[in-house]
């Protein structure tokens, strides 16, 4: 394999995992207001915390949506066959939505583990910080999509896009942090 085509492949597994991407910062800017947890407990502590919100939960899974859209869009314009490697335009819609969806149900759930070892909110937890939006999105389109997310991530040199992916995502994770924390909309850069 050539390297111009191994750099192809690692760009597919960011382009298709883009509505994944998106959504957590997208919530961050459009949050606030009633938690998702709605204030209750559970064994003493916060389910989720105020920093998961309903109006951020909307405003981010409907960001990258929307990013998917625009994406198929491109792909479309472009003469991309199979919806830009979202397959058939039923199939693309609904894995955009999957990924958008389950990006920020990762991300929750990492809130709620966090909650759970009585780590406060904004406190640091490597690892977990940084992937339980992708966990989320890609667990959510292995059980909805399993043969498009195999295709896509696993068979062959696909394996690639995924590698890629995951040693990108701390560097964009971080990144995305600074730039809130710069812009106000978070407490800490991390």
């Amino acid at each position: 394999m050539e390297l111009a085509e191994a750099a192809i492949i690692a760009a597919s597994g960011f382009w298709l995992a883009l509505p994944a991407l998106l959504p957590n910062s997208a919530a961050v800017l459009t949050g606030g207001g009633t938690p998702v947890d709605f204030g209750r407990s559970w064994k003493g502590r916060r389910l989720l915390g105020d920093g998961k919100t309903w109006r951020g939960f909307i405003g981010g899974a409907g960001a990258g949506i929307l990013l998917g859209l625009v994406l198929l869009g491109i792909s479309s314009l472009a003469g991309w066959a199979d919806n830009g490697g979202y397959g058939p335009t039923a199939q693309a819609l609904g894995v955009i939505v999957v990924l958008a969806v389950g990006s920020l149900l990762g991300d929750m759930l990492g809130s709620f583990l966090k909650r759970r070892l009585n780590v406060p909110r904004g406190a640091k937890m490597p690892v977990l910080d940084q992937y339980d939006f992708l966990i989320g999105a890609f667990l959510l389109a292995v059980i909805f999509y399993p043969s498009w997310f195999y295709t896509s991530y696993i068979e062959g040199w696909s394996i690639l896009a995924l590698i890629a992916l995951l040693i990108a995502t701390p560097l964009l994770h971080r990144g995305m942090n600074i730039l809130g924390y710069r812009m106000g909309k978070k407490d800490v850069p991390w």
